[in-house]
């Protein structure tokens, strides 16, 4: 059994949407960022780094990982999916990984702090990271336009840059020009297992999950 420490973020998904792809045994607690919960000391001693997501592989001495990419890499090599073994198609689908990691989702990040919370609001440091998070969706989106998903079959790269490319808006990105990023964007947020993994966790002091959601897909929700 995997626990998964979370909250609903987009690198939270990455780790919710690939459990719930792998069909791999988890259960949830929900982390409230907002009341600090992660810089505590318990939670400190399986993330020193005190982010989300975290999670701790029950059935291999409760062994932690945490960082969302490292998180992908381990539930797909424990499951046999979504990572190829073939070293070249593993390594094209570890960069457009990388390339999630390194620049999407701190670029877009970014764009969120100066747009979004930023106590004041800088014009020139918002526009400077909406201006480097869109070339960089652009990039996706030239790959996108010649292959149906990043690295040849949909793979753990697709879900740690779906998980922030979903979101743009909330960046003030406008992507309706990029097609084959929006085709794809459209064509993954369809599919079963992405939208249970986008609803882990609800929101605190939202909606939860009913006993029925959380029974069909065999896991249990810890408040």
């Amino acid at each position: 059994m995997i626990k998964l420490y979370t909250a609903p973020t987009p690198n939270g998904h990455k780790a919710s949407v690939a459990l719930e792809e792998l069909a791999l045994p988890y259960e949830v607690q929900a982390i409230d960022l907002g009341q600090g919960v992660q810089k505590q000391p318990w939670f400190l001693e399986l993330n020193p780094n005190g982010r989300i997501p975290v999670i701790v592989d029950q059935g291999a001495d409760n062994f932690a990982v945490f960082e969302s990419g490292a998180i992908l890499i381990y539930l797909a090599e424990k499951a046999g999916a979504l990572l190829p073994s073939d070293t070249r198609a593993r390594s094209r689908v570890l960069q457009w990984l990388m390339f999630q990691m390194g620049g999407v989702g701190p670029m877009m990040g970014q764009a969120n702090v100066f747009l979004r919370y930023a106590p004041e609001k800088i014009p020139y440091a918002i526009e400077r990271y909406q201006k480097e998070s869109l070339r960089l969706l652009t990039v996706l989106d030239q790959q996108l336009r010649k292959s149906e998903f990043l690295a040849g079959d949909y793979s753990i790269a697709d879900i740690a840059n779906f998980c922030w490319a979903r979101t743009a808006s909330w960046s003030g990105l406008e992507i309706e020009q990029l097609l084959g990023l929006k085709r794809w964007i459209d064509q993954i947020s369809e599919r079963p297992a992405v939208i249970r993994g986008l609803a882990i966790p609800a929101p605190i002091g939202g909606e939860k999950l009913s006993k029925t959601e959380i029974e069909a897909t065999g896991r249990k929700l810890v408040e």
